[in-house]
């Protein structure tokens, strides 16, 4: 018979397997530690998707808000700084995103920056923020600002118009009577004419006559030359007879310098003689002026003889 001390065990079922005590409290408190796991994942979630945050509202204003959802981030230089709340269709039309932005991130926003909502062909749709000065002052809260749209499946359609029509293009610049196989045909007869016999007179004058004529015109004008040089520099030619005639100037100019010489001589003999004449001048001038003084003194000897000797009136003195 077993002590009060030692616990009793269930007894076994039909099946042998003897059951779990206490089953309904252990299943209750299962339930709640899971409830309370979940509660918690969700509260965490929340926490870290910032539910819990003081955050402030901003309205993006946009005419069309295709592939906007909710819980979309806006992205400041690839770091989500808020999230859209909810969209809503304004009484003008368009469509209004209100965004919260946490309060912590919301001065990365500026009265001047920029917003824009790209969409691209593979991908989806990102609002992002540009701050370009970050001394403005801050965004208010509620505030409403329009936002630049980028939107690639929208480009689509003029860029197959602009392909189009440059397609149309080089099928006109390529066709048989375009311009450009009008040049190409054309540069295809100048090398032509260039790779012919006369070479590139063909190509400048048109034509071979043409050439052909220079040709001539040139070898007519190199036998006039050869010709010319051997009448000027050949044998008794007129450069010869130049050099004959110079040589004969230049005796000529010896025989006039030497008698240019002699000249000389002769007009510095005459210079010479010319001033003893001036010399003997002089001197004459002084003799006459003596025998001025002279004949002036026997004529008053004259008179003071005819005064004294009245008897001899007439008085006649020969002078030499």
């Amino acid at each position: 018979m077993p002590t009060t001390d030692q616990p009793q065990t269930a007894p076994m079922d039909e099946n042998g397997v003897r059951p779990i005590a206490h089953i309904e409290r252990k299943a209750a408190l299962l339930l709640v530690t899971v409830a309370t796991l979940v509660l918690a994942f969700l509260v965490y979630v929340m926490f870290a998707r910032g539910v819990f945050e003081s955050t402030q509202q901003l309205v993006l204003l946009s005419d069309d808000s295709e592939g906007v959802m909710v819980g979309m981030d806006l992205t400041f230089s690839g770091f989500p700084i808020g999230r859209v709340r909810r969209i809503e269709l304004a009484a003008d039309g368009k469509a209004r995103m209100v965004i919260d932005v946490p309060r912590k991130d919301a001065h990365w926003l500026r009265t001047s920056s920029i917003f824009t909502m790209e969409r691209g062909m593979v991908g989806d749709t990102r609002i992002r923020a540009f701050s370009g000065i970050l001394t403005d002052p801050p965004l208010p809260e509620n505030a409403e600002r329009s936002v630049l749209r980028g939107d690639t499946n929208a480009e689509i359609p003029r860029i197959v118009a602009s392909t189009r029509a440059v397609l149309e293009n080089l099928e006109a610049m390529t066709g048989a009577e375009s311009s450009i196989n009008a040049s190409l045909s054309n540069l295809r007869v100048a090398t032509e004419k260039l790779n012919g016999r006369y070479g590139f007179l063909s190509f400048a004058l048109g034509s071979d006559d043409k050439a052909k004529k220079i040709i001539a015109l040139l070898d007519q004008t190199n036998t006039l030359l050869l010709k010319t040089d051997q009448r000027i520099y050949g044998a008794n030619g007129v450069m010869d007879g130049t050099q004959a005639s110079v040589a004969q100037l230049t005796a000529l100019l010896a025989e006039a310098r030497a008698s240019l010489l002699k000249i000389d001589g002769v007009l510095a003999e005459a210079q010479l003689v010319a001033t003893n004449a001036r010399i003997a001048s002089t001197d004459l001038g002084a003799l006459r002026a003596e025998v001025e003084s002279s004949l002036r003194k026997v004529g008053q000897l004259a008179n003071e003889v005819n005064r004294k000797w009245p008897f001899a009136r007439d008085v006649e003195l020969t002078l030499p």
